[in-house]
Protein backbone atom coordinates (compact mmCIF):
# COMPACT_ATOMS: atom_id res chain seq x y z
CA UNK A 1 0.00 0.00 0.00
CA UNK A 2 1.12 3.18 -0.59
CA UNK A 3 1.89 6.25 2.03
CA UNK A 4 -1.22 8.58 1.54
CA UNK A 5 -0.41 11.99 3.81
CA UNK A 6 -2.63 14.01 5.63
CA UNK A 7 -1.86 18.07 5.45
CA UNK A 8 -0.08 17.73 8.71
CA UNK A 9 2.67 15.35 7.30
CA UNK A 10 3.54 18.41 4.77
CA UNK A 11 4.75 20.56 7.67
CA UNK A 12 8.35 21.86 7.73
CA UNK A 13 11.29 22.42 5.28
CA UNK A 14 12.01 20.88 2.56
CA UNK A 15 14.92 20.74 -0.62
CA UNK A 16 13.25 20.88 -3.86
CA UNK A 17 14.93 19.87 -7.00
CA UNK A 18 13.07 20.58 -10.15
CA UNK A 19 13.51 19.93 -14.36
CA UNK A 20 11.87 21.26 -16.68
CA UNK A 21 11.25 20.02 -20.09
CA UNK A 22 10.12 23.04 -22.47
CA UNK A 23 8.94 20.74 -26.08
CA UNK A 24 8.06 23.92 -27.81
CA UNK A 25 11.52 25.73 -27.50
CA UNK A 26 13.78 22.77 -26.72
CA UNK A 27 14.63 24.30 -23.52
CA UNK A 28 15.31 22.42 -20.42
CA UNK A 29 14.90 24.10 -17.34
CA UNK A 30 16.14 23.37 -13.85
CA UNK A 31 15.35 24.90 -10.15
CA UNK A 32 16.91 24.12 -6.97
CA UNK A 33 16.04 25.84 -3.86
CA UNK A 34 13.43 25.03 -0.61
CA UNK A 35 10.44 24.94 -0.13
CA UNK A 36 8.30 25.76 3.82
CA UNK A 37 4.85 24.44 5.15
CA UNK A 38 3.84 26.58 8.00
CA UNK A 39 0.72 26.23 9.88
CA UNK A 40 -2.45 28.31 9.48
CA UNK A 41 -5.34 28.71 11.04
CA UNK A 42 -6.89 27.86 7.40
CA UNK A 43 -4.43 25.14 6.72
CA UNK A 44 -0.88 25.72 5.46
CA UNK A 45 1.38 28.46 3.49
CA UNK A 46 4.01 27.17 1.02
CA UNK A 47 6.72 29.05 0.18
CA UNK A 48 9.42 28.21 -2.67
CA UNK A 49 12.48 29.92 -3.29
CA UNK A 50 15.34 29.38 -4.87
CA UNK A 51 17.89 29.54 -8.22
CA UNK A 52 15.71 28.56 -12.21
CA UNK A 53 18.16 28.60 -14.59
CA UNK A 54 16.79 28.09 -18.21
CA UNK A 55 18.92 26.24 -20.91
CA UNK A 56 22.62 27.87 -20.70
CA UNK A 57 20.94 31.57 -19.24
CA UNK A 58 21.97 33.34 -16.43
CA UNK A 59 20.32 31.87 -12.92
CA UNK A 60 17.14 33.76 -11.79
CA UNK A 61 15.50 33.91 -8.44
CA UNK A 62 12.73 32.18 -8.23
CA UNK A 63 9.59 32.12 -5.77
CA UNK A 64 6.53 30.63 -5.61
CA UNK A 65 3.37 30.53 -2.63
CA UNK A 66 0.53 28.62 -2.15
CA UNK A 67 -2.37 27.88 0.55
CA UNK A 68 -2.88 24.03 1.01
CA UNK A 69 -5.93 22.82 2.63
CA UNK A 70 -7.69 19.47 3.88
CA UNK A 71 -11.42 19.71 2.51
CA UNK A 72 -13.45 16.23 2.78
CA UNK A 73 -10.37 14.23 3.00
CA UNK A 74 -8.70 15.90 -0.49
CA UNK A 75 -5.96 18.17 -0.20
CA UNK A 76 -6.90 21.47 -1.58
CA UNK A 77 -4.21 23.65 -3.44
CA UNK A 78 -5.10 27.58 -3.90
CA UNK A 79 -2.64 30.04 -5.00
CA UNK A 80 -1.81 32.73 -2.81
CA UNK A 81 -4.51 35.02 -3.19
CA UNK A 82 -7.57 32.00 -2.63
CA UNK A 83 -8.26 30.92 -5.90
CA UNK A 84 -8.50 27.22 -6.35
CA UNK A 85 -5.50 25.73 -8.43
CA UNK A 86 -6.38 21.71 -7.93
CA UNK A 87 -7.23 19.14 -5.09
CA UNK A 88 -6.01 15.74 -4.68
CA UNK A 89 -6.91 12.88 -3.20
CA UNK A 90 -4.22 11.85 -1.49
CA UNK A 91 -4.53 8.28 -1.66
CA UNK A 92 -5.32 8.75 -5.73
CA UNK A 93 -2.56 11.85 -6.19
CA UNK A 94 -3.88 12.98 -9.55
CA UNK A 95 -5.44 16.43 -10.41
CA UNK A 96 -6.06 18.29 -13.48
CA UNK A 97 -6.59 22.16 -13.87
CA UNK A 98 -7.84 23.83 -16.60
CA UNK A 99 -6.77 27.54 -17.64
CA UNK A 100 -8.14 28.20 -20.98
CA UNK A 101 -6.71 26.75 -23.32
CA UNK A 102 -4.28 25.35 -21.41
CA UNK A 103 -4.40 22.06 -19.80
CA UNK A 104 -2.46 20.84 -16.58
CA UNK A 105 -2.08 17.45 -15.17
CA UNK A 106 -0.51 16.76 -12.22
CA UNK A 107 0.68 13.19 -10.35
CA UNK A 108 1.77 13.59 -6.57
CA UNK A 109 3.99 10.27 -6.23
CA UNK A 110 4.55 9.67 -1.98
CA UNK A 111 5.73 5.56 -2.18
CA UNK A 112 9.21 6.90 -0.83
CA UNK A 113 7.91 9.24 1.95
CA UNK A 114 9.02 11.66 3.26
CA UNK A 115 10.56 11.85 -0.09
CA UNK A 116 8.62 12.69 -2.96
CA UNK A 117 8.11 14.19 -6.00
CA UNK A 118 5.71 15.77 -8.41
CA UNK A 119 5.08 15.43 -12.00
CA UNK A 120 2.87 17.90 -14.34
CA UNK A 121 2.53 17.92 -17.94
CA UNK A 122 1.12 20.76 -19.64
CA UNK A 123 -0.74 21.00 -23.10
CA UNK A 124 -2.28 23.74 -24.93
CA UNK A 125 -1.47 25.80 -28.37
CA UNK A 126 1.46 27.48 -26.43
CA UNK A 127 2.35 25.23 -24.46
CA UNK A 128 4.08 21.36 -24.18
CA UNK A 129 6.31 20.54 -21.12
CA UNK A 130 6.67 18.41 -18.32
CA UNK A 131 8.02 19.63 -15.26
CA UNK A 132 9.25 17.10 -12.30
CA UNK A 133 9.86 18.18 -8.95
CA UNK A 134 11.45 16.20 -5.91
CA UNK A 135 11.30 17.32 -2.62
CA UNK A 136 13.38 15.75 0.85
CA UNK A 137 12.94 16.96 3.88
CA UNK A 138 15.63 19.15 4.94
Amino acid sequence: MTFAPHLVDFVGDWRVSRSIEDRLSALVGQFDGTARFERTAAGLTYCEAGQLRCGAGTPLYAERRYLWRADAGLIVVEYADGRTFHSFDPAQPEARHWCDPDDYRVSYVFSNWPVWRTEWVVKGPRKDYTMKTSYEPV
